[in-house]
């Protein structure tokens, strides 16, 4: 026996006013808080300028890297502004960059083409569409790299506050919420979600279709979820989301329903789910078939594309037929991805690629280390599978807010098939931007570390608008902005914020860097 009755009772009093620091908040701490999301969209939708003018500094002062990357002729005459924004936006073309340029430019001439998917050189075609008023002074592609400046930073600051929103929801935690949306404007995948990438609206999708489902509305949820599928084919991992709520309604309804009902409208509820997020990755890999396997006339393409074809060897669509156009099940796309990227199971674990394996270390440090922490928490939770999170049901208490909360079970599981499907399938280098835009899990966990192992912020919530008195250090500046106010002070961060921070900043540089000068930054 481990104490008296009193001293039991005293003891799981503390342990619940400790648990439900966050959800005990005052009323007015989450009328600020909500405030202060949108005043640092601001604040991050203000970093992408400065990201652009870093993008250009190092790009007109550093030699582009002759990298073997995909650099098809201009082919529309240039004029002295098209110049100009060459100069200040042509970092933001680099690497896959140019595939989603010469996409919305051309279309789907090239076979390597079709491993990106329609829906971002869509939105750029709209935006470019937006600036036909100044074609007089601009080309097609200028419009094309305006329109990735302007609907990025407007991609990646709805994307925070749609993260935002998901966290209040899930974590039950307005800081952590709080912090893990400031978080996300520091992404170390930052230089993807402004370059001309699809990071920045497939996270935007995702966070929202994430939102939607948790207020219980899996039709918006769904479409959502389609359409970041028409964005990036790892969309199609989203469903795992909708089956599992299913699940849980169907579990639930079996204590009062017959159960021969429920499990009919759970069958028919996945083979929904399951047609609406596959049906953008399959009218794509049937427009490719029609494309090489199909089609009888002739595209006319320019000579210089195909004498590009000729020299790279390019397959382009009135070609010979290729021959996954013959396979049973004819997807272009796995052809791709095993062809030009040699995309397989091991296949990148080779002596030469170490370094690209140390570019992925932290991001999958962060989720191992966030995937521990919760499984020794919550052992029988995970066993149940986030269903039952108590062997003694009668004995649950009030669930835990923040990260270790049972909402977030479903995400941790998202988050790690990512993570062991491009650890050992993909190129690893990629991880970073990889998870950074389709799980929360890389900036809730970090939240979660900041809020329990920062005495600054420990002391901010308390008294989020004022500078830190009584117990703060002398020469502690305290912004409204907490990841500044934390910046501001360095020294005295404790070692857990100081690497959360270093690692942020740290790709958040190198990626600029980097990436705008065709480095290995992919």
């Amino acid at each position: 026996m481990w104490g008296s009755i009193p001293e039991r009772r005293d003891h799981a009093l503390s342990r619940r006013q400790k648990l439900n620091r966050c959800a005990t908040q005052a009323p007015l701490i989450h009328i600020l808080i909500k405030f202060r999301i949108y005043m640092n969209s601001l604040w991050c939708l203000a970093q992408c300028p400065v990201l652009s003018m870093f993008s250009a500094l190092f790009n007109a002062i550093i030699p582009d890297h002759r990298a073997e990357a995909f650099s098809p002729p201009r082919l529309a005459p240039s004029g002295s502004v098209d110049h100009l924004v060459e100069g200040l936006l042509g970092g933001l073309s680099r690497w896959d960059a140019e595939h989603f340029l010469f996409i919305a430019e051309h279309g789907y001439l090239y076979e390597h083409n079709f491993a990106f998917f329609p829906g971002f050189p869509l939105a750029l075609l709209v935006g470019a569409e937006l600036l036909r008023p100044l074609r007089a002074l601009l080309n097609l592609r200028s419009c094309l790299l305006i329109s990735v400046a302007l609907f990025n930073s407007l991609f990646s600051v709805l994307a925070a506050v749609a993260l935002h929103d998901l966290g209040c929801l899930v974590l039950r935690c307005p800081h952590q919420a709080f912090y893990g949306a400031l978080l996300f404007c520091l992404s170390p995948a930052n230089v993807f979600l402004a370059a001309g990438y699809s990071e920045a609206l497939f996270a935007l999708l995702t966070f929202s279709a994430m939102g939607q489902l948790e207020r219980g509305r899996s039709w918006t949820s769904g479409l959502l979820f389609a359409l970041a599928t028409g964005v990036r084919s790892n969309g199609l991992v989203s469903v795992g989301f909708l089956v599992y709520s299913q699940c849980q309604g169907f579990l639930s309804s079996l204590m009062v329903l017959n159960p021969l009902r429920p499990l009919l409208k759970l069958m028919g509820s996945v083979f929904l789910s399951l047609f609406m997020l596959g049906l953008p990755f399959a009218l794509f890999q049937y427009y490719a078939y029609t494309q090489f396997c199909l089609s009888s006339s002739a595209r006319p393409i320019p000579k210089p594309l195909l004498q590009l074809a000729a020299d790279k060897g390019y397959r382009i669509v009135e070609g010979n037929e290729p021959p996954w156009c013959s396979w049973e099940l004819p997807l272009i796309y796995s052809y791709i991805q095993d062809i030009y990227w040699n995309v397989g199971f091991l296949r990148y674990y080779e002596l030469k690629q170490v370094p690209n394996f140390l570019l992925a270390v932290p991001v999958a440090i962060l989720v191992a280390w966030a995937t521990w922490t919760y499984v020794t928490t919550h052992p029988w939770l995970c066993l149940t599978l986030g269903m039952q999170r108590s062997k003694n049901s009668k004995t649950l208490e009030k669930p835990d807010p923040g990260f270790l909360g049972p909402r977030v079970f479903v995400y941790l599981v998202h988050a790690v098939a990512l993570l062991l499907f491009g650890g050992l399938c993909m190129h690893v280098q990629v991880l970073t931007r990889f998870l950074g835009s389709s799980t929360p899990v890389v900036y809730w966990f970090p939240a979660y570390l900041l809020q329990n192992h920062e005495p600054l912020l420990r002391s901010l919530e308390t008294v989020p608008w004022k500078p830190l008195a009584g117990d703060s250090l002398p020469g502690q500046k305290v912004p409204r902005n907490s990841i500044m106010g934390l910046l501001y002070n360095w020294k005295t961060c404790s070692l857990v914020t100081r690497c959360i921070l270093g690692y942020f900043l740290s790709y958040w540089l190198l990626g600029l860097l980097l990436h705008c000068n065709f480095l290995p930054w992919t």
